[in-house]
């Protein structure tokens, strides 16, 4: 049973370095149950270190995080009880078919076979892997592999699903079909969503929260509405402005690149 009064996300201190660079410094986060939360941040601003950390496949540094209430470092086991999780970069076994990869990760979870079995061919058509399920994943585009990875962190209904990127190279009828069973599994089962994108549209169309993650430290968090008021911006301002503004950063000088665009002055 779900307990609304603790955070799906809580990060304290949380810290990643390598070498001399610190790539997660300090990051004190709580996302609420029962959201969509976008995680934006430029590229290396830590975004993908503060995942990898939370889900249990980086250590940290210092500090520690907390999943569904508990605490990554000592309780791990039950952290990943309660995850789902479509990494940027999958790793998936080539010669299984999309049907037996998610079924391994169901049995890894603990799901019976009847179960699973009861699961499986819905999952496919809402990806609409369903023609291609019992093809080997070897000869999947990279678009079917993200979708089959979708399918193995939903196959357990989890409390809380980290997504890093997880339309790169979906079709937009897949995009808008898992968009969708995503809002649908928050508004009726309290799922937490947890992704990170580059897609400003996408986070502003379909996030209930935000924060912005930048050289490492939290710029900003809220609702996008919130965020325009704290950058000083129009309610009516898109959010890649207000992402711009959070994070301090300046369009380049397009006269620089006039021999390109042939804009000479």
């Amino acid at each position: 049973m779900q307990n609304n009064a603790t955070p799906a996300i809580q990060t304290q201190n949380l810290t990643r370095r390598f070498g001399e660079l610190t790539a997660v410094d300090k990051l004190n986060l709580s996302v609420p149950r029962g959201v969509i939360f976008g995680f934006l941040g430029p590229n290396g601003a830590g975004k993908s270190t503060t995942i990898h950390m939370v889900i249990g496949l980086l250590p940290p540094t210092a500090g520690t995080a907390y999943v569904s209430g508990f605490d990554i470092l000592t309780a791990p086991l039950e952290v990943k009880r309660r995850i789902g999780v479509v990494p940027e970069n999958l790793n998936l076994y080539e010669r299984l078919t999309a049907a037996e990869q998610i079924e391994l990760v169901g049995r890894l979870y603990g799901l019976d076979r009847a179960e699973i079995k009861r699961r499986i061919p819905p999952l496919l058509e809402m990806l609409e892997l369903d023609d291609a399920g019992n093809k080997m994943i070897i000869d999947y585009s990279q678009g079917m592999r993200k979708k089959t990875a979708m399918a193995c962190a939903l196959i357990h209904a989890p409390e809380i699903l980290f997504l890093d990127e997880p339309f790169e190279s979906i079709d937009p009828i897949s995009t808008r079909a898992i968009k969708a069973t995503l809002r649908e599994m928050v508004e009726h089962r309290g799922t937490t969503i947890f992704f990170s994108t580059h897609v400003m549209e996408l986070a502003e169309r379909f996030c209930d929260q935000v924060g912005i993650i930048n050289k490492g430290q939290l710029a900003g968090v809220g609702s996008i509405p919130d965020l325009r008021e704290r950058a000083s911006l129009p309610p009516d301002a898109p959010l890649e402005d207000v992402f711009l503004r959070t994070v301090g950063a300046e369009v380049a000088d397009q006269g620089l690149l006039d021999w390109l665009t042939g804009q000479a002055a």
